[in-house]
């Protein structure tokens, strides 16, 4: 016997409240269509050879910095400063959403030592978010200088993830967070790097 209307609705209502009490996990993710990394997802768009340079580097999550880069704004940039432009700008963007989500967990109570690990996070955030916006005005007169400042974040983002771990700190909006800004900014090196090489070469 099929169940009464009422119990249907009240079900329906009953799930929805359900999922809303989770706290939400897109503040801290790029605003495209992330996946997995050997995930099959469609990419939004045909990638440029740019795009596809900067995604080929050693340190660099593959289908990650696709994805990022394929969106119609990505692939319009034909030059490799504007590209580099976006990168860091992608990468202060979501760092700012990660530095929220710190915030947000420093004000619940905790341990100490959980205190103390967040707040060491939150200013390696400070640092990171800072050092995107200024690599982006080196990108042209001195791209070994932003090749440099960018680079030398991952170790601050290791840093934080080390010192949430030590603090048992169970907490994964922020270990993912960790996990984005990193590619962003192997994906920063990279770029900057493509930069300097150029610069290298019109000096001959």
């Amino acid at each position: 016997m099929a169940p009464p209307k009422h119990f249907c609705l009240f079900s329906a209502i009953f799930l929805f409240l359900f999922l809303l009490s989770f706290p939400p996990t897109s503040a801290i993710l790029p605003k495209v269509n992330i996946h997995l990394p050997n995930a099959k997802n469609p990419l939004p768009a045909t990638p440029s050879k740019l795009v596809k340079r900067v995604c080929k580097g050693d340190s660099i999550d593959r289908n990650f910095c696709l994805q990022v880069l394929t969106t119609p704004e990505a692939v319009a940039v034909k030059d490799s400063t504007k590209l580099g432009t976006l990168i860091m700008k992608l990468g202060a963007a979501n760092g700012k959403a990660t530095l929220d989500a710190y915030n947000e967990m420093i004000k619940k109570p905790g341990s100490p030592q959980t205190l103390k690990a967040l707040n060491s996070c939150v200013e390696a955030y400070k640092y990171a978010i800072q050092s995107f916006k200024i690599v982006s005005t080196e990108l042209v007169d001195d791209p070994m200088t932003a090749n440099y400042d960018v680079s030398i974040l991952a170790p601050e983002i290791t840093n934080c993830d080390k010192a949430l771990t030590d603090a048992k700190v169970e907490a994964p909006r922020l270990y993912d967070g960790n996990r984005f800004i990193k590619y962003y900014i192997a994906m920063g090196s990279r770029i900057t790097s493509i930069l300097e090489d150029q610069s290298k070469q019109n000096n001959y």
